[in-house]
């Protein structure tokens, strides 16, 4: 592409990305408009009156208990979390797999040792499984989570396949890469996984292979390299390209294609991998996940426990550190803050 073509290209990429912009900042102040307008329309006619009656000295009072009760929450729910992180990170980061496991093979004794083991799911009591049936193999996420995140509770992939008479089988990383492992030793352990999963199953159909999401580029990178062996493959929550988008009318902003684009694409990872001397912390693809949502990440959840002082803490601890157990709550709102409280909103993505 000689000079003039080049300048010709970037003179059409800029007025795309400006018309994109514009679109963005556009329907950003629309929307704006318009909440605005339906909060003033909520109000009504008898808003100034509400706000009269909301200088009640008794009304304050019951707010500055209530804001009271659910900030001494608040801050126990953070500091739970804290502790736990510590307690857990003290004992090497151990699986959390919330269903008991026995393990079929460990990558870490293979000719090419990796960090990857796999993981027979013992089913729960009053469970039955039938070993004709076509298991189910789960790819652990190597996303920045704690181990074993892909089956911390009942009501996951695991406990439903289960439930519906599946043998499961479960890949797990320990946290540290083995020395010289790289993506291709990955790739053909997974393989030997599979052949033994298969070893094990010798007159039900091929294993489905599910993987979420750095698992589900896992899971591609294994049925394209042992198509033979795989059966059915199901990628959650694994987008394939980062620029994946579309220039068209009424499509949304994939958040991860500007950051692809103004990061210069993929070297900021190899740059890092560089810095950490082979490996990549990842540290990085977590707050990749909170810059998705910046909003949600840095006020949103956080808003949420706080409305929620009395009932949310244990499902924001499960989520954030995947715990076996959520703890129970120590305290409760008092009567009078129950009756201010408002109806719960529906919960977003943490």
């Amino acid at each position: 592409m000689d000079g003039g073509a080049r300048l010709a290209h970037s003179q059409r990429v800029g007025t795309k990305v400006a018309a994109v912009f514009h679109k963005r900042a556009q329907r950003a102040q629309e929307d704006f408009s318009r909440r605005v307008s339906r909060a003033l329309a909520d109000g009504g006619p008898d808003a100034v009156g509400e706000w009269v009656r909301s200088m009640d000295p008794r009304g304050w009072q019951c707010y500055c208990v209530d804001a009271a009760q659910r900030s001494i929450l608040f801050w126990e729910t953070l500091w739970q979390r804290g502790n736990d992180f510590v307690d857990r990170a003290s004992k090497g980061l151990t699986p959390v797999l919330h269903f008991e496991s026995e393990t079929v093979l460990d990558g870490r004794n293979f000719e090419r040792p990796v960090n990857y083991a796999l993981l027979r799911i013992l089913p729960p009591e009053g469970v039955r499984i039938d070993p004709k049936r076509r298991p189910y193999m789960i790819i652990d996420p190597r996303a920045g989570h704690g181990p074993g995140i892909g089956g911390f509770k009942d009501d996951s992939q695991v406990g439903v396949a289960l439930r519906a008479g599946h043998p499961v089988y479960f890949l797990v990383f320990f946290r540290d890469p083995e020395p010289g492992q790289d993506l291709l030793d990955v790739c053909r352990a997974e393989q030997l996984f599979v052949k033994q999963v298969r070893a094990l199953h010798p007159d039900s159909p091929k294993p489905a292979i599910v993987g979420n999401c750095q698992g589900g580029w896992a899971a591609m990178m294994l049925a394209a390299s042992d198509p033979e062996d795989t059966g059915p493959v199901v990628i959650n929550g694994a987008p394939m390209s980062y620029w994946g988008g579309a220039w068209t009318e009424g499509e949304a902003a994939n958040p991860m294609r500007y950051a692809g684009g103004m990061l210069g694409g993929s070297w900021a990872a190899s740059l890092a991998a560089d810095l950490g001397n082979g490996k990549f912390d990842g540290a990085h693809l977590v707050q990749n996940f909170e810059n998705l949502n910046p909003a949600n990440s840095f006020w949103d959840k956080y808003y949420h426990l706080f409305d929620l002082a009395d009932t949310e803490p244990p499902r924001f601890l499960e989520f954030e550190l995947a715990e076996r157990e959520p703890r129970p709550r120590r305290a409760a709102l008092s009567e009078p803050a129950r009756r201010s409280r408002r109806p719960a909103q529906p919960r977003r993505a943490a």
